[in-house]
């Protein structure tokens, strides 16, 4: 008898974006002709900057030829890469990183989720709430959760609310915790931390030997000078952060998949014996056993992104769904809505009309205005009586959703 992962039982049956999904398609079969604008899922909508396209092209002939032909490569990034990352991610914000602290994959949701198989189960984890599920999911997997409680919350997570009453930034738990989940700009919110903000973790983690696993995938998306756009402008952060970034919303890789993860060198664990551990050797040796790269055409067309033509065209779409945002948001505040986000962040997070429990204003906007957003309950217990709206859609899409959002406000 083949016993399984029991954690897994205790997972909802869809994860929530799946959940989503399927409604959409259970709406699309009674309503085939209906004109769906979907505003919720972050996923972009514009083709790939051409400066990325002809990189890829020049490595897909390479792949074509036996004098290039390149078969497995370096399971964590190539070197050209890993160099561009350095230089134009941290090198022009004052950090200096080496290249073994950098971990090229195909995403930083994997990531995310993986990288709690090299920490202990004992160890107390904290998330702020609300925030992408992912994290707490991934706890759930790894044994880390306990049970569910009767409040609808794990009993072995650590939750810290972000809530229109502190401005959705996240106060420092009372407890001491041991791994700490940040994600700003916030996902789903769209707030901000600046340095100010920032300094508070890192001085807790540092005195309380916490580690903070930082979510940075819209770093891009910042716009403000006081907002870092990596951890690792903070003094100190080296010492008890790893950073995760991907290029899917930077560069337009959802339907490619590349993203890096940063391990420094003097971030330590320790054992059972309390004997220091090298984090970034243990990270090495489960990337080298578990996977086996990232694609050679993918990661040439990643360092096609940090060309003066790949920056140049990868900002004009970044400014068009921040443009996207800008006009949800004042759109929005002009019939009455109350909207945080949307600055730092093509994310914008609405709190639903008259109390509205999220999953069923979904449906009633899904059914009575055909646009999708995606309800706040899915971000955690903090996201109930809210929900999110991105920029990651066209404009004529976008400007036609605020239309019949102020058609349907009227008719309520």
């Amino acid at each position: 008898m083949v016993l399984i992962n029991e954690n897994y039982l205790k997972l909802p049956e869809n994860f929530f974006f799946t959940e989503i999904e399927k409604r959409i398609n259970a709406f699309n079969v009674i309503h085939p002709n209906s004109h769906v604008i979907r505003l919720g899922l972050g996923d972009v909508c514009l083709p790939l900057p051409d400066e990325i396209i002809s990189a890829m092209e020049v490595a897909s002939k390479e792949m074509g030829n036996i004098d290039t032909f390149r078969g497995y490569g370096p399971e964590t990034g190539y070197r050209f890469l890993i160099d561009k990352i350095i230089k134009h991610d941290y090198h022009t914000r004052g950090i200096t990183l080496d290249a073994s602290e950098v971990f090229v994959s195909d995403g930083s949701k994997a990531d995310l989720g993986n990288i709690g198989h090299i920490f202990g189960r004992d160890n107390i984890i904290a998330i702020t709430d609300p925030v992408y599920p992912v994290y707490e999911n991934a706890a759930i997997m790894g044994g880390r959760a306990g049970h569910l409680t009767e409040e609808n919350i794990w009993s072995n997570i650590v939750y810290i609310p972000c809530t229109a009453e502190n401005n959705f930034t996240p106060q420092l738990p009372k407890e001491k915790v041991d791994i700490i989940y940040l994600c700003f700009p916030n996902n789903p919110t769209g707030v901000a931390l600046d340095k100010i903000e920032l300094k508070k973790w890192i001085d807790y983690a540092i005195e309380n030997q916490t580690i903070i696993i930082y979510d940075g995938a819209y770093a891009a998306y910042i716009t403000q000078k006081d907002v870092p756009r990596s951890i690792y402008e903070i003094k100190g952060a080296k010492k008890v952060a790893i950073e995760i970034r991907s290029f899917s919303k930077t560069a337009g890789f959802t339907g490619l998949r590349c993203s890096y993860t940063i391990v420094p060198r003097e971030l330590i664990g320790y054992s059972l014996m309390g004997e220091p551990v090298d984090i970034n050797k243990l990270w090495r040796r489960r990337a080298t056993t578990y996977y086996n790269g990232t694609s050679y055409i993918i990661q040439r067309g990643a360092e096609a992104s940090y060309s003066p033509k790949g920056k140049k065209q990868l900002q004009k779409n970044i400014d068009y769904y921040l443009k996207n945002a800008a006009i949800i948001r004042k759109e929005l505040i002009e019939i009455g809505f109350q909207v945080f986000g949307g600055i730092n962040s093509p994310h914008i997070w609405i709190k639903t009309p008259k109390n509205t429990p999220s999953w069923k204003f979904f449906q009633q906007l899904l059914y009575e205005a055909q646009i999708v957003c995606i309800p706040g309950a899915g971000f955690g217990q903090f996201g109930e009586g809210y929900f999110r709206f991105s920029g990651f859609n066209t404009r004529q899409n976008t400007i036609e959703a605020m239309e019949r959002m102020q058609v349907w406000r009227n008719r309520i």
